[in-house]
């Protein structure tokens, strides 16, 4: 027999055998993850292939999902994000600007301002500020969307936010043109399009129905990449029969599904973008572990895309055990552009986490496992393809 294979710290060993040909498997308690081999063999050498497994604590922060400087605090199956100045939201995407004044009074009819900010444009919408004095030290605030006045630090002078946040961290206020408003702003659309999310610009029926409009060339060329030029529906493509034909903006991709292969299980296609696998022997641990499905999916966007925002929902259809985990895999290019939240508890989704500048092609990999009392009962792999264009909207 092999020699004895002890369990690693915070995980267990299935299987006792220590004979030639039969095979060890190893699981990790729940909040950890395995590192090394997950499964052993015994060979006629009387040595095991592979390597002793570690169980490492799974971070829920491993994925940065915190921006602009967030702090990332790790929870049971969840995460919160301690922003720094500036920001909020769940994962400090949003940019919240405050604005304040102190005004420390150092002696009869003088005094010293303790912090500036840059004041927007002078003469748009001025109010007062709210001041209140302290053992001799006076406080003064403004209104969301209204900063200290550089020349008055009584007054309130409203902030250009389609200017200060033009090419911010987070992206354009606005998908088309951002109007400046008394403490906020608002987006507006060309014509034929409205405002929809209140960022983007939809095509309404009319522009639809009209082939000329005002714009000329640029109006013609949004068309030609929104509605009017699709080769996959028209065949105007060069993709084989075994090929799938993605519209893009501007153009087409031909891609081709086949099902992967790996160790100890076989797949089968059971549609054009969805390989299932073939039923495991019941001694084979090492195949149950491989991954139930893989599923393919593929999108098309603009240019720098503005960020952060929501690019694919990843949902169990049934639940099966009391948990599920999802998980970014692989490493550069995707951890760089991508992150992976819960949206709830059977939901997770794929964020893009920053603009790209096209054209290039992106690649996100998604895993959503089930567990029953940290046991892994299912694995489901999601691979995202996004096709990033040179044009923008």
């Amino acid at each position: 027999t092999c020699p004895k294979l002890d369990a690693p710290i915070n995980g267990r060993k299935l299987g006792k055998s220590h004979s030639v040909g039969h095979e060890v498997h190893f699981l990790c308690d729940h909040g950890y993850e395995i590192v090394g081999s997950e499964s052993r063999v015994c060979q006629e050498s009387l040595t095991w292939t592979g390597q002793h497994p570690t169980c490492r604590d799974f971070s829920e922060c491993a994925s940065s999902p915190c921006l602009n400087g967030g702090t990332c605090v790790d929870k049971v199956n969840k995460f919160s994000c301690v922003c720094a100045k500036g920001w909020a939201g769940e994962t400090c995407q949003s940019p919240v600007p405050t604005f304040f004044i102190t005004r420390t009074n150092t002696s009869a009819g003088s005094a010293s301002a303790a912090s500036t900010l840059p004041a927007a444009t002078a003469g748009l919408h001025v109010r007062p500020s709210r001041c209140t004095t302290v053992q001799g030290t006076t406080h003064c605030t403004c209104e969301q969307g209204y900063t200290i006045s550089g020349r008055d630090s009584y007054s309130c002078t409203d902030i250009d936010e389609c200017e200060v946040f033009h090419n911010g961290p987070a992206g354009k206020l606005c998908l088309h043109k951002c109007i400046n408003t008394a403490g906020g702003y608002r987006c507006s659309c060309p014509a034929g399009y409205n405002v929809t999310n209140g960022r983007s610009c939809k095509d309404t029926e009319q522009a639809k129905r009209d082939k000329y409009t005002e714009m000329g060339q640029k109006r013609q060329k949004m068309k030609h990449f929104e509605r009017n030029i699709d080769e996959c529906a028209t065949r105007q493509n060069n993709c084989t029969k075994d090929q799938m034909c993605v519209n893009t903006y501007g153009g087409f991709q031909c891609v081709q599904v086949d099902c992967p292969k790996i160790p100890h299980a076989t797949y089968v296609k059971i549609s054009p973008t969805r390989c299932e696998r073939n039923p495991c022997p019941l001694d084979n641990r090492a195949c149950s572990q491989t991954p139930n499905f893989f599923s393919y999916h593929y999108l098309a966007v603009v240019s720098n895309l503005s960020a952060p925002r929501v690019m694919f929902r990843i949902s169990a259809q049934r639940k099966l055990g009391d948990m599920l985990r999802f998980t970014l895999l692989g490493g550069g290019q995707a951890r760089r552009h991508f992150t992976v939240q819960r949206s709830d508890h059977q939901t997770g989704q794929l964020m893009l986490v920053s603009p790209v500048q096209g054209p290039v092609t992106l690649e996100a990999e998604v895993e959503m496992s089930e567990l029953e009392k940290r046991v892994q009962l299912g694995r489901y792999l999601t691979k995202i393809t996004m096709f990033v264009s040179q044009y923008e909207f």
